[in-house]
């Protein structure tokens, strides 16, 4: 079952994303399989840990620290409801 016991997966986080900084790129990977037995995992192997990356034009003359701040606060009720870890590479 993809995503868990939250629900998230990367198709939901992907179509956030698209909605709030229309990308003109953006992947959304889930890595919580790699890792099981870490802090925040759910034990399903799903929805917990995710990779980012993502190209923007809202990133235009925008620090490292404020293009992370934007795919948070995108991604912010996804965290409410257990996304544990996010990693983000800005393009």
């Amino acid at each position: 079952m993809n995503g868990g016991l939250t629900g998230i997966t990367p198709e939901a986080m992907r179509k956030r994303l698209e909605e709030l900084l229309a990308p003109t790129l953006v992947e959304v990977i889930d890595e919580s399989s790699q890792h099981a037995g870490h802090a925040g995992a759910d034990g399903s192997g799903y929805g917990t840990h995710f990779r980012v990356r993502i190209a923007s034009p809202l990133f235009a003359g925008r620090s490292r620290v404020a293009r992370h701040r934007l795919v948070y606060d995108a991604l912010q009720d996804f965290v409410a409801r257990g996304l544990h870890a996010l990693a983000i590479e800005t393009l």
